[in-house]
């Protein structure tokens, strides 16, 4: 799963109303306003109310209530499916480790997946009894490539039993050729589209997408998997529901991973307000689009802005200059995050498992930077973040 908690909510807790601050001041003022990596926002009490007050009539408050049924329609109608499709679920690592399950990955085998991710696709593999194997990805997209993988199976000693493919920050996937994987190597794939509310596609692969209150369309916690596989689709309710199958009886293996109707009522005000956090997103990664195109030696992330929103910002770096980079604009209270750090197989809880050789990722690692991103931003913000990256790097 893709982003960790960024600043301010550090603590995992979500920002007070007091961190939403007035105007900035221009860039050159002594002390400028701080401006922080990331500050989600959520529909406000008012927007979020009358799905309170139909939870209070209904007094239904979780179990596949009236609210995260009319949420589930709501998502598979944006997705272009007429009926079903979508189980939505309380977070997105465990939609993630249902929809393993869901896949029948054998207990024990490699789940093939990339370094390059955060650390939920890792912990939701283990979760569902499978050992992670850390792939390299392709730098033209920052992620797998399904001919490798394909390639990397030929010489692989043990069982495979399911691979994850991850949509690196939101970004769009090329969903049929992990569709002919799967044909041609009857090994499931299941998408981790964390970050990708955006770009999340109905198909027979299942994609699991996060709203955490991160993402572009945040919730606070919470999040869905999206199918165009009418029986797997039952599964996963199962699956996110005790292994209860038409029964009382658990008959598959399974957690708790229902959405609470709490958390439907914030999804269902954020989607009445979809169309204009987009237009948000969407200008931000336009004035960044505009002035790190003006900066030698810097590029975003391959396809940033190209038509998808994203929550986040990232830009990859000349080699050696990501740290120095990082200091620099704190320094001019520019807060920055590497948000999956150096990849997962070198962080203590993964570093044991198999991997083969990781040269892009440990590149991108040491060298790509999230820059700040929130719906408040204006263009001079933008402005004086790539002034000061310059500055940075014309000091080195």
């Amino acid at each position: 799963m893709m982003s960790p908690v960024p600043l301010p909510v550090q603590t995992g807790r979500m920002p007070s109303a007091a961190t939403v601050r007035p105007p900035h001041p221009p860039a050159h003022t002594e002390n400028p306003e701080p401006l922080p990596v990331m500050r989600p926002r959520l529909p406000s009490a008012a927007e979020i109310f009358p799905y309170l007050e139909a939870i209070d009539e209904a007094r239904w408050y979780s179990n596949y209530g009236p609210l995260v049924t009319r949420l589930e329609q709501q998502l598979a109608r944006r997705l272009g499916m007429t009926a079903g499709g979508v189980v939505t679920t309380a977070n997105a690592t465990a939609g993630l480790t249902a929809a393993l399950l869901a896949r029948r990955a054998p207990g024990g085998s490699f789940c093939l997946m990339p370094s390059w991710t955060f650390a939920a696709t890792a912990h939701a593999a283990r979760a569902a009894g499978l050992i992670p194997w850390f792939h390299d990805v392709l730098r033209s997209t920052w992620a797998l490539d399904p001919a490798a993988v394909r390639e990397t199976l030929q010489h692989l000693e043990g069982k495979v039993g399911a691979v994850i493919a991850v949509s690196p920050f939101g970004a769009p996937l090329e969903i049929a050729p992990w569709r002919d994987f799967e044909e041609q190597t009857g090994i499931p794939v299941v998408v981790d589209a964390a970050a990708g509310f955006d770009t999340a596609v109905a198909g027979p692969v299942p994609q699991v997408v996060s709203l955490h209150a991160t993402k572009t369309l945040g919730v606070g916690e919470g999040g869905f998997v999206v199918t165009g596989d009418p029986e797997l689709q039952e599964r996963l309710v199962a699956c996110c529901n005790f292994g209860f199958l038409n029964t009382r009886n658990a008959t598959l293996p399974a957690l708790n991973a229902k959405m609470s109707e709490y958390h439907a009522a914030v999804a269902l005000a954020a989607l009445d307000a979809w169309p204009a956090t987009r237009r948000l997103h969407l200008r931000i990664a336009g004035w960044y689009r505009q002035t790190i195109a003006r900066l030698a030696g810097v590029s975003l992330q391959p396809g940033y802005g190209d038509g998808w929103a994203a929550s986040t910002t990232s830009v990859i770096l000349p080699r050696g200059a990501s740290e120095r980079v990082s200091h620099h604009l704190s320094k001019r209270a520019i807060d920055t995050r590497s948000w999956w750090g150096q990849g997962c197989h070198v962080q203590p809880a993964f570093a044991d498992f198999p991997r083969g050789p990781l040269p892009i990722t440990e590149e991108l690692g040491a060298r790509v930077l999230g820059l700040p991103h929130f719906p408040e931003m204006r263009e001079r913000d933008v402005e004086r973040v790539a002034e000061a990256l310059s500055h940075s790097l014309r000091a080195a």
